[in-house]
This record gives structure tokens, sequence and C-alpha cells, in this order.
């Protein structure tokens, strides 16, 4: 078994097993939800100071080293500008390890995407989005480590079934950078480093546009 404790890194598996089990329970409530965020705590440190909190949320021993432990709904909706506005207000305390954000999102192939420059606005980019029939409706789910380390899993709501969801290091890399920014040092409240208002880092979307992974470097999980 993986030891995890305060002075100790958990496994790079952790959180993969962290974000697929977020996956599965996000995606048990259906479609049409709320950004979800989650906060990822060492397994054997619940058990040890809230072994209660810990039995609630079916933490009953350490073989999975991180339990998720949801925070609510993020305020300001599903847009990109919002979410970013959100997440740069959050500084997690010392105990936490890691964090995962769920979202859903419309994402188009690159052969599209080309039209959508002519939007006027983020209403009208929406409604082009959304009416466009090669679109894919995805429910996305990115998990980082205060130490490093990404994960994300990809649901399509057309292949809405556990054993199709997506699963890699590589599949969101925009909403896992964003989300690392949350462990960033602050300074008077101020992220140190680079501000989410300087635009979406690697000047993609926080959905990342065409999902890595639903044609290519993908890996699947039953």
């Amino acid at each position: 078994m993986h030891q995890v404790g305060p002075d100790s890194t958990p496994p790079a598996d952790a959180l993969s097993q962290a974000v697929i089990e977020i996956e599965r329970h996000v995606s048990s409530a259906g479609w049409d939800q709320p950004a979800q965020l989650f906060a990822l705590v060492p397994t054997e440190d619940l058990l040890r100071a809230e072994p209660q909190l810990a039995a609630e949320l079916g933490a009953e021993d350490a073989s999975q080293p991180l339990t998720p432990v949801a925070q609510g709904e993020l305020p300001g909706g599903l847009d990109d500008e919002n979410l970013a506005d959100a997440l740069a207000q959050i500084e997690w305390p010392d105990g936490v390890s890691g964090c995962a954000v769920a979202v859903e999102r419309i994402v188009l192939p690159a052969s599209a995407e080309a039209g959508l420059s002519d939007a006027d606005s983020d209403a009208e980019l929406a409604r082009m989005a959304g009416s466009d029939p090669r679109r894919h409706e995805v429910r996305m789910v990115a998990g980082v480590l205060r130490e490093g380390g990404q994960f994300g899993a990809v649901r399509l709501r057309t292949h809405d079934e556990d054993s199709a969801v997506l699963t890699g290091i590589d599949l969101v890399p925009t909403l896992c950078q964003v989300l690392s920014l949350t462990f960033e040092p602050s300074v008077d409240g101020a992220t140190v480093g680079r501000g989410l208002d300087d635009g979406p880092l690697d000047n993609r979307p926080l959905g990342d546009g065409p999902v890595r992974g639903l044609s290519d470097n993908k890996e699947k999980r039953p």
C-alpha cells in the first residue's frame, strides 16, 4: 500500500484514480450540470483527523490514496472567463494535496474552429458552436497535484458509457494549467506568477478546443 502523509507526495496513479472516481460520480447525476470543484485530500490524513467525515465520504481505508471532497458549484456559470475568475480566487490549505474540476463544454474539430472567428460576441460564438453539426458535447474532469502532475478524463454525450471515457495526462492541458495556479503562492491575496487575466494559457480556451485524445494520443480505461 502506498503511504500518503503530510511529508510525502501521492503516487502518480493516485491522481488518475481520483479523477476517474470524480468523473463517474458527476456523470451519475446526468448532463447539463454547472462546473464543480473538488479538493483532493490524502486518505490516511482524513482517516486520522476526521474519521466520521471519512466514513461519510466512503473512505473507510487508504486503498485509494486520495479522497475527493466536493467544494460545491463554482459561481458565475460555465463560460471560460467566469471559470478562470472563480479559480483565481482559490487558495488551498496545506492539507490539500491536489484539486479537480468538472466542466461541460461543446468542442469542435479543428477544421470547424476557423469559422468561429467571425463571431461578434461570446453569445454569438456559443450559438454558432452549438448549432454546428460537427460539435461534440463533452464533460471534462481535470485534476492536478500540488507537487506537480496532471490527469484528465473526457466523456462524450454521444458515447455516455463508463467504458467509453477517454483518460490521460494530456487530454485537457490548458484546464490543468489553470487549475495548477490555485496552488501558486500568493501575496496579499494575489496569485504570484502568470495572471488569469492575461488571457487563456497557450492561447486556447479553457475547454481546450478539440479535445486532445479524441483522435490521437488517447488512453482508455474500463
